[in-house]
């Protein structure tokens, strides 16, 4: 299964301008918990979660409108291409530890969001003798990545060590 099948088409996105209510209110309407951060070549340069705004708000007395995405924005972007296989784009969010990806054309321009619950939406349960292009298997491991905060060959080499 592609990225492409599953992947929300329509992403919203701001630029570094952009201060922080209009972010509030563009993820309320979008009912989403990230946004890509785009240059006028609709690049993508960063992202700014909703954690991002909430911890830069608490912390720094100033209004949202006085408060640029740039100011808060992650420049350290995870990113996966529309023909990768989703299995690729789950290992990437494993070990970056994110929940959803922008992802972005040959030339890093936006073309859609990857988020878990898309990927849980698709994926499918085991049956024996069938082939699954997405198994609950292969997204829950990612979730154990992502909420144990380690690899899954490490939980592997802890359990053997145990038994």
């Amino acid at each position: 299964m592609k990225v492409k099948d599953v992947m929300m088409r329509t992403p919203a996105s701001c630029t570094a301008e952009t201060n922080l209510g209009t972010v509030v209110e563009i993820l309320w309407n979008r009912n989403c918990g990230i946004l890509p951060v785009v240059n006028a070549q609709q690049k993508v340069i960063g992202v700014v979660t909703d954690r991002d705004v909430c911890i830069a708000l608490g912390t720094r007395n100033r209004l949202a409108g006085e408060i640029t995405v740039g100011e808060v924005a992650s420049g350290n972007v995870f990113t996966c291409r529309p023909d990768d296989d989703v299995r690729d784009a789950l290992t990437t969010m494993a070990h970056a530890k994110v929940r959803r990806l922008p992802v972005v054309n040959a030339d890093g321009k936006l073309e859609g969001i990857l988020s878990m619950d898309d990927v849980v939406a698709h994926s499918e349960a085991k049956v024996p003798g069938k082939t699954t292009e997405l198994s609950d298997d292969d997204v829950v491991d990612t979730l154990k990545v992502l909420y144990r905060g380690e690899l899954p060959q490490l939980a592997q080499r802890k359990a053997a060590v145990a038994a």
